[in-house]
């Protein structure tokens, strides 16, 4: 619901006012769009009334949210980044949407039970849910709870997701590569090489 709500959101674009910056900085340093901020506010106010969730953590907040009293408590945390690439958001390039979710650590006899940061610094293994969604031509959700990833397609028409394709692998050959380039002076030397191979094309050692 709420990645149909930011993708609704995105695709207004500038009818929607929400383009160009908010004027503040994330935890990170990274200077805030407005639709960074919307799309968080959107993210909490789906998530923190369903009972299912004990607190969550967002890159485009300080620290943790701790689900209100008035909601019900559940047992797990969600973890995303609300709007990830927004600095291509002025440019109508797609951004996405990434999120994790981890069951909340079992309370220690005789400990308080109120969430804490440290509930969020678990191994990766121990993921229950994650996926990211994708603002492009088109809105797709990619999920995996464990045993493989299904993508869905959002269908305007209907108002819902749709699934498009089960057991998506990354293929093991591909033709195609994508890369942060304006980081290429803090590759490391196998990175830089290979990535000079593939520029070289078919005259290159990789030969296409």
């Amino acid at each position: 619901r709420a990645c149909k709500r930011i993708s609704y959101e995105v695709n207004k674009g500038a009818l929607g006012e929400v383009l160009g910056t908010a004027g503040s900085e994330n935890v990170q340093g990274e200077v805030q769009k407005k639709l960074d901020i919307i799309a968080n506010e959107v993210l909490i106010e789906a998530n923190e009334w369903g009972g299912h969730l004990a607190a969550m953590a967002s890159e485009e907040m300080d620290s943790i949210y701790v689900v209100p009293n008035r909601y019900p408590q559940g047992e797990y945390l969600l973890l995303f980044d609300p709007l990830d690439g927004s600095s291509n958001i002025d440019v109508n390039v797609s951004i996405g949407t990434i999120f994790s979710v981890l069951k909340k650590p079992e309370s220690v006899l005789g400990q308080n039970d109120a969430v804490s940061e440290q509930d969020f610094l678990q191994a990766g293994a121990k993921q229950v849910a994650a996926g990211y969604c994708v603002y492009g031509p088109q809105t797709t959700l990619v999920l995996t709870v464990g045993d493989g990833v299904a993508m869905f397609t959002l269908d305007r028409e209907q108002g819902s997701f749709v699934l498009t394709q089960e057991n998506m692998r990354i293929p093991e050959d591909t033709k195609e590569f994508a890369i942060n380039m304006s980081n290429m002076r803090h590759w490391d030397a196998p990175v830089k090489r290979y990535i000079d191979e593939c520029l070289q094309g078919k005259e290159g050692p990789r030969g296409k």
